[in-house]
This record gives structure tokens, C-alpha cells and sequence, in this order.
């Protein structure tokens, strides 16, 4: 079995080693493909077939299955990627004469608007972590960072002390597939991390001896003296939104990053560079929200905004 968790066919192993040494797929988009590929095997199995003689109407059969089973739209759609790649892969390889997936109609997934926090709720939230102790330290670097930056919440506890030390207001981050991109602090993020790095801060959770290697060099750490985890960061966030009153979740805080920049005048590319979308057309879906939201002020506001076309002069 593999490290990455439950086992699937040589083929579909081979498959998900090559995204992970060729392509350089993260560890949690790893571990959602084989999820995908387990239950996807064990479809074609009842039917005595496998990956390399699957037919149309099985991957379509299986399709089919997973919204009758009232899956969401966004897992079906991570599904049925999943199983084209794998498809496709085997086809190049020569492992298989053909793909099954080519014909494949599968509909069109509608792309989901990102939800955006209103400026004044992050900054209530924000102004919420005012403690000198060294968990409110922590926090509100964190916090900070997450907003000031668009970090994704991995990339932020997989930050080391190194990813801060250039001196000129950039952070380096470590995107998906370990791409490396540097952004800008911003006076606020950069005031409350050196504030956690300072005396009293970072220092009091740190142990006197590291429990395991890589965490001395973490930037958060929890009070047990170890790297903050992806889900320690997920119970922070939270707990601080609840204190304020706002339903808070990291990523609103990298959405409202990228919404709140365009609403601001930032060019497009620019937030594409500092949020690390491979494609434009993922950050263009902040144009569409700073869009509505402009349109929503104007109908509000405007006294003409709301007439007929046909009685405006």
C-alpha cells in the first residue's frame, strides 16, 4: 500500500507516481485523485473489468452512479478528471489501446464564485487579536499574513524562518506543485509577524528540544513547540472569526485578498502573480465579484439606476 493511502491497480499507481515525480502534484491533491481511482476500480471490477479495458459506457455508467448518489457537481467533476487522466496517461504509456473518456459528456461544471469577506469584517476581525501574550502574537501574524498576502493556508504554515529573511518586505512562498513565487508583506502583515518573531513571541512556544526535524525552522508554531498544522491553522481562523462575529474560514481570507485588490484599481496580472494561479481566467472569477458588487452600489445609489430605459431622458 502506498504512503499516500489505500491501494489501486499497478496501473493507476503508475499513473498517480508519475503526477507525483512529472508533474509535481502536491501530497493532498495525490491522495484526492487515489480516492477517486479506488472507487472507480471497484466500479469496474463488479463489472470484470479494469482500467486497461474500460469501455465507454462504464465510465459513463459509473458517472451516472455518483449523481444518483447525490454527489456535487465539483466532486464529480474532480472525479471524472481523475479518471480521463488516468486514461490518457495509459494511452500514451501504450497500456492501453484506447480511451475511454474521449466521447465522454459529462456537462458543464459553472464556475463557482469565490466568496469575498466585506472589508470592514476582516478588519474587525483582524483588529480583534490585540493580546501581547504569545498566542495572540501568533495569531494575528497569521491572520495577517493570510490577508496582507493571499497565501493559501499551506503555504503559510509551511513557511520557514528562511522564506522571511531577505529583508525587503517579500515573503517566499511555495505554491502547488512547489512552485516558489515572492510577494509583498504590507506594512500591517510584516509589523505583526516581526512582533511574533520578537522576544516573547515565537520564543515562548519554542521547546527546548525539537520533537521533529524542519520544525525549528517553522514561522508558526503550535504551544506544543511544533509546526503549526494545516489544521491547527483551520482552528485558528475560525476561532478568531467566531470572536468577532464572522463565519471565517483561510480561504475567504485569500479571496477577500484578491477581491478587495481588483475593488482597488490592482491589475488583474498583478493578482494573478500574487495569489499563484497558473491561468488568468481563475483570477478573472474576482473581476466578475468586484463587478457585481460595483453594480450593486451604482442600483443602491444611483437615482436614476432603477427607472424603465424607456422613461430616462
Amino acid at each position: 500500500m502506498s504512503a499516500l493511502g489505500a491501494p489501486v491497480s499497478p496501473a493507476s499507481e503508475e499513473y498517480l507516481s508519475w503526477l507525483a515525480v512529472e508533474r509535481g502534484r502536491a501530497t493532498n491533491t495525490l491522495a484526492s485523485y487515489r480516492r477517486d481511482l479506488v472507487h472507480y476500480e471497484a466500479a469496474l471490477s463488479a463489472q470484470g473489468r479494469s482500467p486497461l479495458d474500460a469501455r465507454q459506457e462504464d465510465v459513463e455508467r459509473y458517472v451516472a452512479r455518483l449523481r444518483a448518489a447525490g454527489q456535487s457537481a465539483a466532486s464529480v467533476a474532480r472525479a471524472v478528471s481523475s479518471i480521463r487522466g488516468l486514461h490518457r496517461f495509459l494511452v500514451d504509456e501504450g497500456d492501453a489501446a484506447h480511451d475511454p473518456t474521449v466521447d465522454l459528456e459529462t456537462g458543464r461544471l459553472p464556475a463557482r464564485l469565490p466568496k469575498a469577506l466585506p472589508e470592514a469584517e476582516v478588519g474587525r476581525v483582524l483588529d480583534g487579536v490585540s493580546g501581547d501574550d504569545p498566542i495572540a502574537r501568533r495569531d494575528r501574524a497569521l491572520l495577517e499574513l493570510l490577508y496582507g498576502t493571499g497565501a493559501r493556508v499551506s503555504e503559510a504554515v509551511g513557511l520557514h524562518l528562511g522564506d522571511l529573511a531577505g529583508g525587503d518586505g517579500l515573503v517566499r512562498l511555495y505554491g502547488k506543485g512547489s512552485k516558489e513565487r515572492l510577494v509583498p508583506l504590507g506594512t500591517h502583515a510584516a509589523r505583526a509577524l516581526a512582533r511574533w518573531l520578537d522576544v516573547g513571541g515565537r520564543d515562548a512556544l519554542a521547546p527546548e528540544r525539537w520533537r521533529r526535524k524542519g520544525d525549528a525552522e517553522a514561522v508558526f508554531l503550535n504551544t506544543r513547540g511544533s509546526r503549526l498544522t494545516r489544521q491547527g491553522a483551520f482552528a485558528v481562523v475560525r476561532a478568531r472569526g467566531a470572536a468577532a462575529g464572522v463565519d471565517l474560514a483561510p480561504h475567504a481570507l485569500r479571496h477577500s485578498c484578491a477581491t478587495h485588490m481588483l475593488a482597488h484599481g490592482a491589475d488583474v496580472r498583478v493578482v494573478q502573480e500574487l495569489l499563484g494561479h497558473a491561468s488568468v481566467t481563475t483570477t478573472q472569477l474576482y473581476t466578475k465579484v468586484t463587478n457585481d458588487h460595483l453594480r450593486a452600489a451604482y442600483d443602491a445609489a444611483h437615482p436614476r439606476a432603477g427607472e424603465a430605459a424607456g422613461t430616462r431622458r
